[in-house]
């Protein structure tokens, strides 16, 4: 037993390393588009620019992992460490959410890092708080949390659930089914805090094999957001939006993160 909890203190180091240096974290599934009765893998990646490593299921951080669909909800299973990080068979035809939520964790941060990331996540007006309190040579503590998804289409790309509000923390909300935008178009998302509409937040689109070529905006009063995704294929949708930490936390600032994946289809 204590060789067993040595290695997965180190892997959880390993895993706290990971979050150190990256950003983004996304579901991957094995296919966007399985069929019916097919078994999809799901792996947690972390990294930037949609270039990436294997995040493994770590029990300790799941909050909710659940397979959304037709048929219902149901938990995507996996075991512990694993990577993928959960597997689920996917019987009815029709679309599914994959959802991802973890609880809180804490970082720390120097100062030159803390204001690199907050310039790169469109998080200006916490640099600008931080500079009036004159903190903008101070490390920073932050605790984060994770809210992702992805939407997969099982046997074709109709029906409903690209639309369903699952309460995260943050959440990102398509208006449109992206399975719709054959060859590329313009997909309408809302941002969601709370449950409440989030204004004034970057949210950026990015693709698979060409992350420069990205897509952004900020929200309007309403949350809203319009991206043109001029081309099918993997896609990466991702908001950050960060508040002073509740004082329990022991840290200066909370952020949560936001992403949601699909796969636009061709022409």
């Amino acid at each position: 037993m204590r060789t067993t909890g040595r290695f997965v203190f180190a892997a959880l180091l390993g895993l706290v390393s990971a979050a150190l240096r990256a950003h983004d974290f996304w579901i991957e599934p094995s296919t966007f588009t399985p069929a019916p009765g097919q078994r999809v893998s799901f792996r947690l990646q972390i990294g930037q620019e949609l270039r990436g490593d294997p995040f493994p299921r770590d029990p300790n951080l799941i909050a909710r992992f659940l397979a959304a669909g037709p048929a219902g909800d149901m938990p995507v299973p996996g075991r512990m460490l694993s990577d993928p990080a959960g597997v689920v068979m996917v019987q009815v035809p029709g679309l599914y959410m994959i959802v991802y939520d973890s609880y809180r964790y804490p970082v720390e941060l120097d100062a030159a890092k803390f204001e690199d990331y907050l310039k790169l996540e469109g998080l200006e007006k916490i640099s600008a708080l931080r500079a009036k309190r004159g903190q903008s040579t101070a490390g920073a503590k932050e605790v984060f949390s994770r809210y992702a998804k992805s939407l997969l289409a099982v046997g074709g790309g109709s029906g409903a659930g690209w639309e369903r509000v699952f309460g995260e923390r943050l959440e990102l909300v398509p208006e449109k089914n992206p399975y719709a935008l054959t060859g590329g178009g313009e997909l309408p998302v809302r941002l969601l805090y709370e449950g409440k509409p989030l204004a004034g937040a970057l949210v950026v689109a990015l693709q698979r094999d060409r992350p420069e070529a990205k897509v952004s905006a900020r929200t309007d009063a309403k949350g809203r957001v319009r991206l043109k995704l001029d081309r099918p294929g993997f896609w990466l949708v991702k908001a950050v939006h960060m508040i002073a930490a509740p004082r329990e936390t022991g840290a200066d600032w909370e952020s949560f993160w936001a992403s949601l994946t699909f796969e636009a289809p061709g022409g």
